[in-house]
């Protein structure tokens, strides 16, 4: 699926909209790789002076599964976690750092509220979606848990700016108003493209209300999540609003089935409480 020639869009909504979304930020990192790219996003993306907090945690409860073995599991296990810290020290020094005990989807929420974080940032591991309702995995728990937006990141070539094309799904709704404001501020920060992009096949399509949104909208005749994974092909970040839905109302909502499914990193934005 191909993106639209020039001119680009325009946001037609207040920008100021997205303000805020991207000034507190918490990032989970472990020893693998995924953790570390989700602090370079998170770091890029958060707003000008924002800040930035990174925690580890310690899952000692996996030692006690190795019985006799377990002291030595546990020493390993902290070796393993200050080394994740240590690692990700060197790539943004001026963060805060914490390691915690205890179980990691429950410590970064629980960090989240602690901190007034604005946005959690988490890698992904490429498993299943059902694999990740199942067995819990720390992504798929920020999606339909967290108090906060939710960046869901995924490799990006070290040696290339991020992100350098920016794809939003708008659907009419104020979520998607928002997600678009976000879009749009980040496309102006960075001097990249945005292209905003809705499915009429959605519950919550309004051509009208996708027409005050932003000109220029790529809209396709398809259902919501297959037309944003497909256009996301084109672009390193994709960003959806989400409507909040918490726990087992978030199983079927698009902004979580298209994190897991998405070629790229994926910025789920959900708008403060209106007043």
């Amino acid at each position: 699926m191909s993106l639209p020639p020039s001119p680009p869009p325009e946001l037609l909504v207040d920008v100021e909209l997205g303000r805020g979304i991207l000034d507190s930020v918490l990032c989970g990192v472990d020893s693998r790789p995924e953790g570390l790219e989700a602090l370079r996003q998170a770091d890029q993306l958060r707003e000008p002076g924002g800040k930035i907090a990174v925690v580890t945690v310690l899952e000692l409860a996996a030692a006690a599964e190795a019985g006799w073995a377990g002291s030595a599991a546990a020493a390993q296990l902290e070796l393993e976690a200050r080394a994740a810290l240590d690692a990700a020290r060197a790539v943004l020094p001026d963060a805060s750092f914490r390691l915690v005990e205890g179980r990691a989807d429950r410590v970064l929420l629980t960090e989240a509220e602690t901190m007034s974080a604005t946005l959690i940032a988490v890698g992904t591991h490429e498993i299943s979606r059902s694999v990740g309702i199942a067995l819990g995995s720390v992504t798929t728990t920020m999606l339909h848990d967290a108090p906060c937006s939710v960046l869901v990141a995924r490799a990006h070539p070290a040696h290339e700016d991020f992100p350098r094309s920016i794809v939003v799904g708008v659907d009419g709704s104020r979520e998607s108003a928002v997600a678009a404001a976000v879009a749009f501020r980040l496309g102006e920060r960075f001097d990249v493209e945005v292209w905003p992009v809705a499915a009429r096949g959605g519950k919550e399509f309004d051509i009208a209300a996708v027409d005050a949104i932003a000109t220029g909208v790529l809209i396709e005749e398809g259902k919501p999540v297959d037309t944003l994974v497909a256009t996301a092909g084109k672009a390193d970040l994709l960003v959806v609003g989400s409507r909040g839905l918490r726990g087992v109302r978030a199983l079927g909502s698009v902004s979580e089935r298209v994190a897991h499914r998405a070629p790229c990193s994926v910025l789920v934005v959900r708008p403060p409480a209106p007043s």
